[in-house]
């Protein structure tokens, strides 16, 4: 078999480190999958893995949460203009939440006589050949490249990397026609050395000592955070940073990474940018987030000093933004957190933080953290007629799944309340989108399950995700590829009837208009009747899935610790969780 450009890809995205091929196969890969066979059969495992996903958004969703977990850009595979249309909402996703992954997609032949090895040979080379195939999905990408020639693909691939794995971090998007990939080459290879992402950037020293300087002068100091605990180092540095500036909270506006242990008392949880503290700080650190506040509905008080670090501080993808920070930095989160804390320690302001009156603020912050636990608590309650809300369903779900299970949420208007029940406390133990293609969560649950097998972990993972959002995430392919590669995972599927997002952003604009007076259907954002998302499931995976739906806190009791028995011994298993409404009577009970 010949050496091609294709096979010198598939070559050197795993010379570069990339592990996992996702891919949706069509009429522009054959010597991609030449390519493939050739590697499979000659390289004893040095090779990419092959993942069939039978939807293009779902094998994004299974890179971007492989990626996201490890840190490791991963590679998707689509066909041509309509595969990459067919990636959907998942390419804003890896955008939003800066997942590193590598998207190749085939191009048309450009030749129709055969000129060429790879020459058009069938009726849909000419329907799907467009001007500038790159435009679908360019704005959300990185970097969007062609491979114009097999002879410098690898340097090609490992450009597109670079840019992939620099900050602020998301998809690239390569693409080459057939006779391009078709190219016959000598076998050849890359120094690895000399290609790699630029490097952390840091603080300069004016700014930490302003920052430092700030906070232990500060009254009610507050750090707001969103994604910082994707690096999982991360979460560490600002554990040490809080304990050192006693009486400093840290709030998560993002919800797309465990930023903070909830078991410690600087933890306020998770609030899409709308909370008390915001309102009430003297001197913010903003830190790695998109959305501190919501200007609406919250902000911070007149004379707050607010500093801004970020990898992207600008947003360069979002076309309005802004907060009135006195300074900002575009600077990594864990080194800059490493220098500030240096710096309190190592200066004249270790004694000012080793005061009485820090003393003070530590012994308020844990009654503080105590109340907030106590008032959680107070939510987990059944109704007089036996049924459950989700804060009940929450705790249940962490109380029956493993310590160190991984939380793959896409809960919507319900993520509140199932963070403040689950209070994860270990580093990489919960990931959310990061942005708002709903759908996300069943192959991102897939690929973190992927992850941590092939770690060594082999963590317990669990997807919490609405019923609309279910739907979305194109689950007749998620569960034939949970059957087809034996990756058990527990979904949970919040069942409360329909999309409520919609009502809760109408009321937000016209909370007394004519939308606040009708029903769900009236809205068109019912899903009743419901159906039947567990059976769905089963039947994608030819009936091999554990399913069942659960009304009632009794049925909740026995059927929860089944379906974490089903995936402890390697079946995906699926719960409908049928929640009760807004108008049910609650009794107390954990």
């Amino acid at each position: 078999m010949v050496y091609t450009a294709s096979f010198a890809f598939l070559e050197a995205i795993w010379e570069a480190g990339v592990t996992h091929c996702f891919v949706n196969l069509g009429s522009d890969h054959p010597s991609i999958i030449e390519a493939i066979v050739k590697g499979q059969n000659e390289k004893k495992g040095r090779f990419p893995k092959i993942v069939t996903c039978p939807n293009e958004m779902v094998a994004l969703s299974m890179a971007d949460g492989y990626a996201r977990l490890t840190n490791k850009p991963q590679c998707v595979i689509v066909h041509v203009d309509v595969g990459t249309q067919g990636l959907g909402a998942a390419v804003h996703n890896a955008s939003c939440g800066r997942a590193p992954v590598l998207i190749f997609a085939g191009l048309s032949p450009f030749t129709i006589e055969g000129e060429m090895r790879g020459s058009r040979t069938e009726y849909i080379h000419w329907i799907q050949d467009v001007p500038d195939q790159k435009q679908i999905v360019s704005q959300y990408c990185r970097y969007t490249g062609e491979i114009k020639t097999g002879k410098n693909v690898k340097q090609m691939v490992n450009r597109a990397l670079s840019f992939a794995m620099s900050e602020p971090k998301g998809p690239v998007y390569l693409y080459g026609a057939r006779e391009a990939m078709e190219e016959d080459l000598e076998p050849y290879s890359l120094e690895q050395t000399y290609w790699h992402p630029v490097e952390p950037s840091a603080l300069s020293q004016d700014a930490v000592k302003a920052i430092a300087e700030a906070l232990t002068e500060a009254q009610e100091p507050l750090l707001i955070t969103g994604y910082s605990g994707r690096n999982h180092a991360t979460v560490g540095e600002l554990v040490k940073l809080a304990d050192t500036v006693r009486g400093l909270r840290i709030l998560d506006t993002g919800g797309s990474d465990m930023c903070f242990p909830a078991n410690h008392p600087a933890w306020l949880g998770l609030r899409y940018g709308v909370d008390p503290s915001i309102k009430t700080a003297d001197v913010i650190v903003v830190l790695d987030c998109d959305v501190p506040w919501i200007n609406t509905q919250c902000h911070p008080k007149a004379g707050a000093k607010i500093f801004h670090i970020d990898v992207d501080p600008l947003k360069q993808q979002m076309p309005i933004f802004y907060i009135k920070a006195l300074r900002r930095f575009r600077a990594d989160s864990y080194t800059a957190i490493s220098q500030i804390y240096s710096y309190i320690n190592f200066s004249d302001l270790k004694q000012k933080v080793s005061t009485a009156e820090y003393s003070d603020r530590w012994d308020k912050l844990q009654r503080l953290h105590k109340e907030k636990l106590d008032t959680i608590t107070s939510e987990v309650k059944i109704s007089e007629n036996g049924n459950f809300a989700t804060s009940y369903l929450a705790h249940q779900i962490r109380k029956a799944c493993p310590e160190d299970t991984i939380w793959v949420v896409e809960a919507v208007t319900q993520t509140v309340l199932v963070a403040d029940q689950l209070q994860a406390n270990l580093p990489g133990s919960w990931l959310n989108c990061g942005g708002g293609g709903l759908g996300w969560s069943g192959g991102a649950a897939l690929g973190v399950k992927l992850a941590t097998d092939d770690q060594g972990k082999k963590k317990f993972v669990c997807q919490i995700v609405g019923d609309g959002t279910f739907l979305f995430s194109v689950p007749g392919s998620v569960y034939w590829i949970a059957q087809r590669y034996n990756i058990p995972i527990l979904t949970i599927v919040l069942n409360n009837k329909g999309w409520n997002a919609p009502r809760k952003s109408l009321l937000l604009v016209h909370p007394n208009g004519a939308g606040s007076k009708v029903s769900n259907e009236e809205l068109n954002i019912s899903l009743a009747p419901t159906p039947d998302y567990s059976g769905i499931a089963k039947a994608a995976s030819g009936g091999e899935l554990w399913a069942a739906h659960a009304s009632t806190a009794k049925e909740l009791e026995k059927l929860l610790p089944e379906a974490v028995a089903a995936v402890m011994g390697g079946k995906s298993a699926v719960l409908d969780a049928h929640l009760e409404g807004p108008e049910g009577k609650y009794k107390g009970g954990a």
